[in-house]
């Protein structure tokens, strides 16, 4: 690492099995969401998580959401005209966020409890149109490999033909600009594109826009000035 700061996992850390029941940190502001001491989402993120929602609902229908959060890529994909809304959720205190903001969705919302491990097995195959995974790593081991797991097992199977999957692990993504690269293309197309394929995606399908953003100097996980969407379709 080029900074002097805390990693944000120790060595041999796993949070996995006490991360349902942590409490849900929001503070005051709903600015940031902090659980376990771990910086899970922040407020500054939000054009790129609309970036993110933007992709899963390019192509309308039902769209699966790993990882709620703060709401902010739920909200703006309710804003597009979908029809379904499915969203897993693992820890109970933004669980209970979730069903409360489905209460006043325009969409119908479907919130599903759960490690994703644990509730994606039950969905079945060719039934979204659209996925965003963006859940926070659970353990040092699967810091930078967790979104692989979902990818890998399930994302290509859950798509409908030509429906659409984007994707982030900021902390990952965060950390391997801090020490290993200064190209978030070239981050992506190593670190990443590899798994995509392995996955049954088509290189031709893959593709990726970056964005300008500014993270705030105080923020643990992620420095760089740029950020990267994927948008990577199933034939």
């Amino acid at each position: 690492m080029t900074s002097a700061a805390q990693p944000i996992f120790s060595k041999g850390e796993d949070c996995k099995s006490t991360w349902h029941d942590a409490s849900a940190g929001y503070n005051e502001a709903d600015t940031h969401l902090e659980i376990m001491g771990k910086p899970v989402m922040e407020r500054w993120e939000t054009p790129y998580m609309h970036s993110l929602a933007t992709v899963a609902a390019s192509k309308g229908g039902r769209v699966l959401e790993i990882g709620f959060g703060m709401a902010i890529a739920a909200t703006k994909l309710e804003s597009f005209p979908i029809e379904e809304h499915w969203i897993i959720e693992c820890n109970d205190g933004v669980f209970a966020h979730l069903e409360n903001w489905a209460k006043s969705q325009p969409h119908k919302v479907v919130p599903l409890k759960g490690l994703w491990e644990n509730v994606v097995p039950t969905l079945p195959d060719n039934h979204f149109d659209g996925i965003l995974y963006d859940t926070y790593p659970l353990s040092e081991e699967t810091w930078h490999t967790h979104q692989f797991d979902f990818i890998k097992g399930h994302a290509h199977r859950l798509l409908k033909p030509g429906g659409v999957l984007t994707y982030c692990n900021l902390t990952s993504w965060g950390e391997l600009l801090k020490a290993k690269y200064d190209n978030i293309e070239k981050m992506f197309e190593e670190t990443q594109v590899p798994h995509l394929l392995q996955a049954g995606f088509k290189k031709e399908k893959i593709r990726t826009t970056t964005m300008a953003i500014d993270p705030p100097t105080e923020c643990k996980y992620y420095s760089f000035k740029k950020m990267i969407t994927p948008t990577i379709v199933k034939e």
